[in-house]
């Protein structure tokens, strides 16, 4: 017996090499057509574009003003913001108020010594907190000034350093602010509102180098003021006040203690910082049971922020109803496409597409059109930002994030309104449609 016969070779299974090559062909095949498939829905989708060229732009129409308007609400919220916030940095937003606000030595009788604020603690702050740049202190008192004719009115004197204009930002209008020399000499100068020289005198020019008397010493104008940005009342500064230098002030009131002190920092980012710090070396060098406050304008810049941000959101979200009626505009003419391209669906089932593939094909379609629309409604909100910012001296804020929310949001809508037709279209039946007239 032939042995080869009776006992066959062995050798390790494996698969034919024919049948991995049918393998292979096949893979190779399927990644082919689905590869042409999606090809030619596209092809097919800028056909059906190229055959309806007024109908695509009229529907695009919509998304086109509905991206412009997301642009220009979002310029128009960013640009009120950065308005908001430069007039509030008029007020002084580097600036740190420091007042006394009770508490001292108590003796047997359990009455309390005043632990006031004095010219000392200003020095000592501008020499331990490097983020100080300027600093002024504020002594306040009353007295009634002669207009003229009889009329006689209280009006406000503060007696401040020279740095107190850049402390608070305060604009001369005509003359000049007092200067370190004017400190020093005690010079009898002053520097008014603008309301208290046109009563005085006619106008804010009259005034300049004009006396009058305050507790029966005369004071020489040298300049008018006003505040950089309208405060409603909100500061120390009233409607007729008078600037006088601190050294000549104190000698009214005969105290070194002082009503509050002023101080300006450097960098805005350092101001809650730079506010306790002053606390700290202040509170060192008085009573422990004294108290004594840092006020800033930090918080209301950030809750200025905040309204901005949430007034800019709700414009948005009104906008974009522009958006969705652009959306519903491409779903009403998308099944209308769907309706009069009945025969061809038809045809493309009989020729053996499938319900996925009719899909893609419409569905793909919406989104051609609304993410077209989309981005040259983005463009075009963007042109006029851009130009002012480039032909105008206005400095008009520019985020790239209004842009990418516009598409992102045209190409979301395309796929919500255009799943409905998209759906319509794969679910007819293929006998039906090549039997519609």
């Amino acid at each position: 017996m032939n042995p080869t016969l009776t006992h066959p070779p062995t050798h390790p299974t494996h698969t034919p090499p024919r049948r991995r090559s049918l393998r292979s062909f096949q893979r190779t095949l399927e990644s082919a057509k689905r590869t042409m498939v999606f090809s030619e829905i596209v092809k097919l989708a800028i056909d059906s574009f190229k055959t309806s060229k007024v109908r695509f732009a009229l529907t695009a129409l919509g998304m086109v003003i509905g991206s412009a308007s997301v642009i220009l609400v979002a310029t128009i919220g960013l640009t009120g913001k950065q308005y908001i916030l430069d007039e509030l940095s008029k007020i002084g937003t580097n600036m740190v108020d420091l007042g006394y606000s009770g508490g001292g030595s108590a003796g047997a009788n359990v009455t309390v010594n005043n632990d006031f604020l004095t010219r000392d603690d200003e020095l000592a702050v501008q020499e331990q907190v490097p983020a100080v740049a300027y600093s002024s202190p504020l002594l306040q008192m009353h007295d009634r000034v002669s207009f003229g004719g009889g009329v006689v009115k209280d009006v406000l004197v503060l007696g401040v350093s020279p740095e107190y204009r850049q402390v608070r930002n305060l604009v001369v209008l005509s003359g000049r602010f007092f200067d370190d020399e004017d400190e020093m000499t005690h010079t009898k100068v002053a520097v008014v509102t603008v309301p208290f020289a046109r009563q005085m005198f006619g106008s804010a020019d009259g005034a300049i180098n004009q006396t009058f008397q305050l507790r029966g010493i005369p004071f020489t104008i040298i300049g008018t003021f006003k505040e950089s940005v309208d405060t409603f009342g909100s500061t120390e500064i009233d409607d007729e006040t008078i600037l006088i230098p601190y050294s000549v002030a104190r000698y009214f009131t005969g105290t070194d203690n002082v009503k509050d002190i002023f101080f300006s920092i450097r960098d805005r980012n350092d101001v809650e910082e730079a506010a306790r710090e002053i606390l700290a070396v202040v509170q060192s060098r008085h009573q422990p049971n004294s108290v004594y406050t840092a006020t800033t304008l930090t918080a209301v810049l950030t809750t200025a922020a905040i309204v901005a941000n949430a007034l800019t959101i709700v414009l948005l979200l009104i906008s974009a109803v522009t958006l969705a009626v652009g959306g519903v505009g491409i779903m009403n003419i998308m099944l209308a496409t769907v309706r009069s391209r009945i025969r061809e669906i038809g045809i493309r089932k009989a020729l053996g597409a499938t319900a996925r593939e009719i899909k893609l094909q419409f569905l793909l379609e919406a989104v051609f059109i609304s993410l077209s629309g989309g981005a040259l409604g983005a463009l075009l909100g963007l042109a006029l930002p851009v130009s002012a910012r480039l032909f105008t001296s206005f400095s008009i804020p520019i985020s790239p994030w209004p842009f990418v929310i516009a598409l992102v949001t045209s190409a979301a809508i395309g796929i919500v309104f255009g799943t409905l037709p998209a759906n319509r279209a794969a679910q007819m039946d293929p006998v039906e449609s090549l039997k519609y007239e």
